[in-house]
């Protein structure tokens, strides 16, 4: 059996009823043999990135206790995506559901894939993902470079549309 690692992964969409999305997904990832889930920041609503001429995002960052590998665990974000209802569409369009894995434990992952880098190779540059990590793991350490996610929080533009929506989620209280 593999050591557990605590994995943070960020979930956001744009389509739909976007709540029941995220709670969907995170009830999938719970679900999944090899994961628990063990932290879930609060909801944020925030202007889309990259592609800006479509509806806003609903993000969060949970952290979930795994013994899959990262390219299982890349699998099982998929797979989620896909049960959750999540189609194709252009790069930064609009979506119903996202899973990103943004930190693996404090190891770096570059396989022969564009699919799988860890850590998520723009998380330094969106305020969306920094501020709801930094939310339930501020003193979390990012390689390779080894700065904590409060630090970049601290350096990243555009704070101020990461604007917290308001909702209690049942999760937040969920393993308390």
């Amino acid at each position: 059996m593999a050591e557990p690692v605590i994995a943070y992964l960020g979930l956001g969409g744009n389509l739909g009823d976007r709540l029941a999305a995220l709670k969907e997904a995170l009830a999938s990832l719970d679900a999944t043999p090899g994961m628990r889930w063990v932290s879930c920041s609060s909801v944020y609503e925030t202007e889309p990135w990259g592609v800006i001429d479509q509806p806003r995002f609903l993000n969060l960052v949970a952290g979930f206790e795994t013994t899959l590998p990262p390219d299982a665990l890349l699998s099982a974000c998929q797979s989620v995506e896909q049960q959750v209802g999540r189609t194709q569409s252009y790069r930064w369009g609009p979506r119903l559901i996202d899973v990103d894995i943004l930190l693996y434990g404090g190891e770096v992952v570059s396989l022969a894939t564009p699919d799988l880098q860890i850590p998520h190779p723009r998380l330094t540059q969106r305020a969306f993902v920094l501020v709801p990590l930094a939310e339930i793991a501020p003193d979390a350490i990012v390689p390779p470079d080894g700065v904590s996610v409060r630090r970049l929080l601290d350096a990243v533009d555009g704070k101020d549309g990461v604007v917290r929506s308001g909702e209690t989620p049942y999760w937040s209280v969920r393993y308390r």
